[in-house]
């Protein structure tokens, strides 16, 4: 299982999240190129341990458990996957 951000982090981008992660694996950071023109910040699913830092942190309820997106934010969990695809 990994964690997912989903739609309350568009626009937001608050990054209480990328703070707690133990493995680095929220992008993107700040400090990042891109970071600016990002919807929204994105776990990767490969690195995620399922620590459930990042849910603690999240001000804005954005960060889920694969399991619990809720059905109307199903599409998130292949946007966060998608991110690092496209930008490994």
């Amino acid at each position: 299982m990994t964690y997912v951000i989903n739609e309350p982090c568009i626009g937001t981008k608050d990054s209480s999240c990328v703070e707690v992660c133990p493995v680095d694996c929220i992008h993107p950071t700040p400090e990042e190129p891109g970071f600016e023109a990002a919807e929204m910040l994105y776990i990767d699913p490969e690195e995620c341990i399922d620590c459930d830092a990042c849910v603690e942190a999240c001000p804005v309820d954005a960060i889920t458990s694969e399991e619990q997106v809720p059905p109307e934010w199903q599409q998130y969990i292949e946007i966060n996957a998608a991110y690092y695809r496209n930008n490994p």
